[in-house]
């Protein structure tokens, strides 16, 4: 019988392509992930990984077997929900991640309506955005994820993911009062040459700025990094930079910044669950609370 905790090593090494990163992925040492791969392939009883320079590459078999694990480790998960759905009601703790632009308006609230319908259930609610919050989810450190895409940059969810739509979320620019009129003359192109605000890289909200800008012509001057874009409308506000954050990060924008709504399409908020998942207890009462808190958007 394959190991299927093994399974999800082979699979991550597939997707990222270095021992390194899977051994930081679930947190053990690189001769640990190493060791684990050559117990899966005596189960397997066949090669699965080899050489190639100093790092791993997959073997047809080992690209076949782990193209294999998403729909096994689904169906342990609804096997789990089975046994659960039995409970007398959902009871535990949930691990719930959250970008930070979602935690006003959609983390407390949901925690608030889950501890009145549910209260056996305790949600434990950790800040994270995209980026760290799937890596999470997928390692089993949360149940659920409310997290964003943005469609026009074309990513799809993750593999092993099950994305629930919640809202959209427009973007908007903000930019310093004085270069408001230039704006409203020529519209973005009056900003080719202004100082931009952004998410520090990897960041899809990074990316999004860069594709808002390349749009209208120019590419931006990227001159300050803030991981906490609401407190970047400072900088905006002082007149040392512009822009481009999502509209609940733009309420009550501080003297001096104007935030204008792009038109387009802008971000959609979303829960993540890992594929499988949706109907234990704990996470569909979690999804249908979350349906309940943003039903008034």
């Amino acid at each position: 019988m394959l190991d299927v905790k093994r399974m999800v090593i082979l699979r991550d090494l597939a997707e990222h392509g270095k021992v390194t990163v899977v051994a930081e992925l679930h947190r053990v040492t690189p001769s640990a992930v190493s060791q684990q791969l050559r117990a899966l392939e005596a189960e397997a009883g066949a090669a699965l990984v080899e050489r190639e320079g100093r790092g791993l590459r997959l073997t047809p078999a080992g690209a076949a077997l782990a193209a294999a694990c998403e729909p096994v480790l689904a169906a342990l998960e609804r096997a789990e929900g089975a046994v659960r759905a039995l409970d007398a009601g959902p009871a535990g703790e949930l691990y719930v991640g959250c970008a930070p632009s979602a935690l006003a308006t959609v983390a407390a609230p949901l925690v608030a309506l889950l501890a009145r319908r549910h209260p056996g259930l305790r949600p434990r609610v950790v800040q994270a955005d995209p980026e760290e919050a799937v890596p999470q989810l997928r390692g089993r450190r949360l149940d659920l994820a409310v997290t964003y895409a943005y469609p026009l940059l074309g990513a799809a969810p993750a593999s092993g993911t099950t994305a629930v739509p919640l809202f959209d979320d427009p973007l908007c620019l903000a930019l310093p009062e004085a270069l408001l009129p230039a704006y409203e003359r020529e519209g973005p192109a009056a900003l080719r040459d202004a100082d931009w605000v952004s998410a520090p890289a990897p960041s899809s909200c990074r990316e999004m700025l860069v594709h808002t800008c390349r749009n209208a012509g120019f590419t931006p001057r990227i001159a300050h990094e803030c991981s906490d874009l609401r407190a970047g409308l400072w900088l905006v506000a002082a007149g040392r930079a512009a822009s481009v954050l999502p509209k609940l990060l733009c309420d009550g924008p501080p003297p001096g910044a104007a935030v204008v709504e792009l038109p387009g399409r802008g971000r959609i908020l979303q829960a993540l669950v890992r594929a499988g998942t949706e109907t234990r207890p704990a996470v569909a009462a979690a999804l249908d609370a979350l349906r309940e808190v943003v039903s008034g958007r």
